[in-house]
């Protein structure tokens, strides 16, 4: 299938052979086969009713928590950066936010709507979808217990509304029904003092300033905090505080971070994944669990 085949009927841009590097915060990752922007909602779901049932389909939001191996992805990605950014405060302290809408502009935008309680938002640096996907958190703040429904799309191009009790959700996890995509949800916040929710943020992004990696080409958390105990504080115990492999590095200022020193490869951040992995099973018997995403091929 070439994207040439539905350029007259759909009202997106195909991209072949596109590199995705430029597509994620750690700026690596081989090409798609296709890459697809949806104009809308309604073209996203045009695109999907045309694709062949054993298309692969991966959805890409800002790339941030996000691997891509090397030899890049095989079939047809979905950006949703440019698309799915709608934003809307409903009354009532609800807000309807797209799977492509940025979680700090979320933020930023109930604040202005004198809603509370989303402040967390700010501290993700990812999507919605992405948010929903995973049940994002930052600052003690978890995405799905403001979620009072989902807007979806299938793999045939069916959009349905979700209430949140068709899903279960845990630390970082969601699972609900399956070969569907979020392409929106409606929120629920508190409604009080938006002022004092913006000084709240600035606060808390002043702190992350101080204690992360910001700036730098990162993915953001690499794995996930065990029971009990942090990922970073158990990472640093085993001495791996800028361990590196080619051109990837443990950040010295936050070891949950690895960053991309400029010229790093997949292959090299995969690798010092699993060095962490084994040097703190070896020294402290707990195994950490992923937080960031590796996905497709091996170059």
């Amino acid at each position: 299938m070439s994207a040439a085949e539905h350029t007259t009927v759909l009202r997106g841009e195909w991209r072949e052979h596109e590199p995705l590097a430029r597509y994620t915060s750690w700026q690596i990752g081989g090409p798609a086969d296709r890459l697809y922007v949806p104009a809308d909602v309604d073209d996203l779901a045009a695109v999907l009713a045309t694709l062949p049932a054993e298309e692969p389909v991966f959805w890409l939001g800002l790339g941030s928590n996000l691997l891509i191996r090397d030899g890049g992805i095989r079939g047809t990605v979905i950006s949703t950066r440019q698309a799915l950014g709608g934003l809307e405060a409903l009354g009532r302290g609800r807000v309807y936010a797209g799977a492509g809408v940025a979680c700090a502009k979320a933020a930023r935008f109930c604040t202005r709507n004198e809603l509370v309680g989303a402040e967390f938002l700010a501290g993700i640096p990812g999507t919605i979808g992405g948010a929903l996907a995973m049940n994002a958190g930052a600052w003690g703040g978890e995405t799905w217990p403001h979620v009072e429904a989902v807007a979806t799309v299938d793999r045939y191009g069916v959009q349905r509304e979700r209430p949140r009790e068709d899903y279960r959700t845990g630390y970082r996890s969601v699972e609900g029904p399956a070969d569907e995509w979020f392409t929106g949800a409606r929120f629920v916040f508190e409604e009080g003092d938006g002022a004092a929710a913006r000084e709240r943020i600035r606060g808390l992004l002043e702190e992350r300033a101080r204690s992360q990696p910001t700036g730098t080409k990162n993915c953001g958390s690499v794995f996930r905090n065990p029971p009990g105990d942090h990922a970073a504080r158990l990472i640093e115990a085993a001495g791996l505080k800028g361990a590196s492999i080619g051109g990837s590095a443990v950040s010295e200022k936050h070891a949950n971070f690895i960053l991309n020193r400029g010229d790093a490869r997949a292959a090299d951040v995969e690798a010092l994944i699993e060095r962490i992995r084994a040097q703190v099973e070896r020294r402290f018997g707990v195994r950490l669990q992923q937080e960031v995403q590796i996905v497709g091929e091996a170059a």
